[in-house]
């Protein structure tokens, strides 16, 4: 079931916030996105932490920008992701309830406990309910960088279905409780099913193949071709290197 590449599916894929995904962002935080936005014009990465192959994390992975497949077993729900090892997640259907301590071990992807419901009384269950939490920074939202709290305390609520006119349609209704935000973020996501008698991975990708991003310090440069680093911005400082010892030839 593939995807795209912004968070809200409703608004244009622009980097001007104003013209582009409108995030319900408070004062802080919308600073925080036009500095990012900023250093994204300038050539640099932002706050992205994928550029250095860290875990797009919740509720961004829900975009669905490759392929997922989703397992229904009795106890656990698992969403499983193309791309890497790490991005699948387990959804708890068993009826057990957050565990204390799971602030102390904070997950890119969270803690997700659901319920299934069969929401238009068929007697069929149509409805995964999910609730995530135990979430662990650096997160944000899409490729242009919208930031979520520094705090961890966000709080993802989904609803997940099939579309009733279209089997082949699913629905990720996600809702966002997040400090950074002036109100819940609602967004609908929906991904199509690739319809075939047998399942079809179409690859396989690891980020770290191939990936010419080097993050050193707070700085993002690139590896050339030739395997030197490069500047990603116009005047970008270099690396320090008081590590290293240089000797002049």
């Amino acid at each position: 079931m593939p995807g795209e590449l912004r968070y809200d599916s409703s608004k244009p894929p622009k980097l001007n916030p104003s013209l582009g995904q409108e995030p319900p962002l408070t004062p802080e935080y919308q600073a925080i996105y036009q500095e990012n936005l900023d250093d994204m014009t300038k050539g640099g990465q932002g706050i992205d932490p994928t550029a250095s192959c860290v875990s797009p994390g919740m509720p961004r992975v829900m975009i669905g920008y490759s392929p997922l497949e989703i397992v229904v077993t009795p106890g656990v729900t698992y969403i499983l992701m193309e791309r890497d090892h790490d991005h699948f997640r387990r959804i708890y259907t068993d009826g057990r309830d957050f565990p204390p301590n799971m602030d102390d071990y904070p997950q890119f992807l969270g803690y997700s406990i659901g319920k299934w419901i069969d929401e238009d009384g068929d007697g069929r269950f149509d409805t995964l309910v999910v609730e995530t939490r135990g979430l662990k920074n650096p997160r944000v939202y899409d490729a242009t960088g919208i930031p979520l709290h520094a705090d961890n305390a966000t709080v993802i609520k989904e609803r997940i279905y099939l579309d009733k006119a279209n089997p082949n349609l699913l629905h990720d209704e996600i809702t966002t409780i997040d400090n950074a935000l002036t109100r819940p973020w609602v967004v609908d996501k929906t991904v199509q099913r690739f319809v075939s008698d047998k399942p079809v991975w179409f690859s396989h990708s690891i980020c770290g193949e191939g990936n010419n991003h080097v993050a050193i310090g707070n700085e993002h440069y690139f590896r050339s071709a030739d395997g030197l680093l490069m500047p990603t911005k116009k005047n970008q400082a270099p690396p320090d290197l008081r590590y290293f010892t240089s000797t002049n030839r």
